[in-house]
């Protein structure tokens, strides 16, 4: 491919939610030659949150279900956030109970601040990206996307370019490379249909309309609260904290709630030997339940001898991390059909165990639950929510065989996603699965197809064009790949990772100074039997990590110049030894392709990274 490098080039992001943000700065920190980043919001008050982060979507009573240690937007730089939330952030404005309040590691935080942390440091990247490096911020829809040849159009209702500026009713982008990162789709429940506009009832929990509704209902009002997992219980805290006295039914199919993280949990990896599943070939779904269940209770059993000092409310979390790894093998027996029906029977279980919840959310919620408390856990699957003459709402529940019925003066429904993107509600999606440039996950059924590094696939397999995805599109591929199961298949935790590798595999297409043909070269060098090119490789590996990770522009040059110095002493090395020697692009390439790998390595935790990468000693988070 001939590449043209006499002009800026420009990457369109579309999506400034927590991906779209994330993968901005990497893309303005990792950037060595003049480019644009456009990025692009539909909704300007969701620009640097997304749903789940957003301001005046999130009480002060919402916490992060996992500890503010893991809050970092950087793998490679664990204690980013609590650091930020400690020294850097205005806290001139919030609440008495926050404004003195000192985060830890293990302790909580509300989710409402995390929108101001990416906002100060997606302007830290801009401030500090190389010379010639910009943002545009842009406000629009875009509503369909087209390739010609190595580049593509993307087509924007309501443009405001610059975010703010008059809005051109339709207009064009044309792009380089477009990053799709447009968050969560919403899903509708068939159930709610004839209450979808009425009073009583609240769409979503994680809106200012919702959040208003529930601050502002009658003390002794009849709450019906639709689910029991962490959004039920987000809107049960914020009505308990709020001093509700009246009867507030949590409605679940499952029945499960949330654990409760202990006071001092610190995330670890284990290595646990792989579920032994003796059978080479699928047996039928009961058989391959039990046998799950057999494995699981005695992986848990090893966890719970082994580490006696691990609290029993998070062993399970040990274990499902622990056979992530493996997962992606034992899927690939399961048949098409069933693996979709397995996701679907137990994806709530999976996502209780795991990942728990703060003392924060649970505390108030469990205390408040049987006996003479308000909160009544009620078993069964919503039927339908229809309206009665006096203005409440009757909810009616079937559980087995039987039905009962539930009247409340307010009903707060679900955060539905929509994972099956042919129903997801976007003129995007609709329009990328017309053209046949994006394609249904074909195992799970959920998101979309893409390659490892997270380029959008077509029906046959092959990349569709300059098109890369992070997040929640990617839930199927990142179950069936990295064996990452419930939320972990598009939360936090995964974004880190696709903003890594999206932000450094759109470069290496784009910049001058790689060449990507040259990934034949990559495990050449990085496993070479000569000691000296092993050293040498390493070592500009490790410099690129550091080039990489570093926030400060003027550090970052001093890296890459230290960087540049080692891959010359590569190329030395290879041809002393009477090899053909690749050119210095070559050489960058396989060495940023192996930095980017170890940058995002799941096999350890975030902080034991940041060991292992020699960005920092083993040190303790700032209080």
């Amino acid at each position: 491919m001939v590449r043209s490098f006499d002009r800026v080039r420009r990457v369109v992001v579309v999506g400034a939610g927590l991906a779209g943000t994330a993968t901005a700065i990497r893309l303005l920190r990792f950037a060595r030659e003049p480019l644009e980043v456009v990025l692009l919001e539909r909704r300007p008050d969701y620009r640097c949150s997304g749903v789940a982060y957003q301001r005046e979507s999130n009480h002060w009573h919402h916490v992060f279900n996992i500890q503010a240690g893991r809050m970092s937007a950087f793998r490679e730089d664990v204690d980013d956030f609590v650091n930020w939330a400690n020294h850097e952030a205005d806290r001139s404005d919030w609440p008495a109970d926050w404004r003195d309040f000192a985060f830890t590691e293990s302790g909580p935080a509300p989710r409402r601040i995390y929108q101001d942390y990416l906002v100060d440091r997606l302007a830290e990247a801009v401030r500090e990206a190389a010379r010639g490096v910009t943002l545009v911020e842009a406000d629009g829809e875009a509503v369909d996307l087209e390739v010609f040849g190595d580049r593509a159009h993307v087509v924007v209702e309501h443009l405001a370019l610059p975010a703010g500026s008059p809005a051109v009713a339709r207009a064009t982008l044309e792009a380089d490379h477009v990053v799709l990162a447009t968050g969560l789709e919403t899903k509708h429940p068939a159930y709610a249909a004839e209450v979808l506009d009425h009073p009583a009832f609240v769409r979503s929990p994680y809106s200012p309309d919702g959040i208003d509704r529930v601050l502002n209902v009658r003390k002794d009002a009849v709450v019906a609260v639709i689910g029991t997992l962490l959004s039920g219980y987000d809107t049960a805290t914020l009505l308990l904290r709020q001093g509700h006295e009246g009867r507030i039914h949590m409605i679940s199919g499952s029945g499960l709630t949330p654990r409760t993280y202990p006071a001092d949990h610190r995330h670890q990896v284990f290595e646990l030997s792989p579920p032994r599943l003796s059978a080479a070939t699928y047996e039928g779904r009961e058989e391959f339940v039990r046998r799950i269940r057999e494995e699981w209770d005695r992986a848990c059993a090893a966890v719970a001898r082994e580490h006696p000092g691990i609290s029993p409310d998070v062993v399970t979390e040990r274990v499902a991390k622990s056979w992530e790894p493996h997962l992606p093998a034992i899927l690939e027996r399961v048949p098409t059909d069933e693996l979709r029906a397995l996701l679907d029977s137990y994806g709530s279980l999976i996502a209780v165990l795991r990942v728990s919840a703060m003392a924060y959310t649970t505390d108030i919620v469990d205390a408040a639950t049987g006996g003479d408390g308000p909160v009544v856990l009620t078993g069964g699957r919503v039927q339908r929510i229809h309206a009665t003459d006096a203005g409440t709402l009757v909810v009616t529940v079937a559980d087995g065989g039987t039905t009962r019925t539930v009247e409340a003066d307010l009903v707060v429904g679900p955060f539905g996603r929509e994972s099956n993107y042919e129903r997801a509600d976007s003129a995007l999606w609709s329009s990328l699965l017309r053209r046949e440039l994006a394609v249904p996950h074909r195992r799970t059924g959920r998101g979309v197809e893409v390659d490892p590094c997270g380029r959008l696939l077509g029906p046959g397999g092959t990349p569709s064009g300059p098109i890369s995805v992070v997040g929640s599109p990617r839930e199927g591929d990142e179950i069936v790949r990295n064996g990452r199961t419930g939320a972990f298949t598009f939360n936090l935790a995964a974004i880190k990772n696709h903003s890594v590798e999206v932000a450094a595999t759109t470069l290496h297409r784009l910049e001058s100074c790689y060449d990507d043909r040259a990934a034949d070269l990559v495990p050449s060098l990085t496993d070479a039997p000569d000691p000296e090119l092993r050293d040498a490789v390493s070592g500009s590996v490790m410099l690129d990590v550091r080039r990489m990770a570093t926030r400060d522009r003027a550090d970052r040059e001093v890296a890459a110049g230290r960087l540049e110095d080692n891959l010359r002493r590569v190329r030395e090395v290879i041809a002393r030894a009477g090899g053909v020697v690749p050119d210095d692009r070559a050489v960058r390439f396989a060495v940023n392709t192996a930095a980017t790998t170890k940058l995002t390595d799941l096999s350890v935790t975030p902080r034991e990274l940041r060991f292992l990468l020699g960005l920092e000693g083993a040190a303790e988070p700032v209080g």
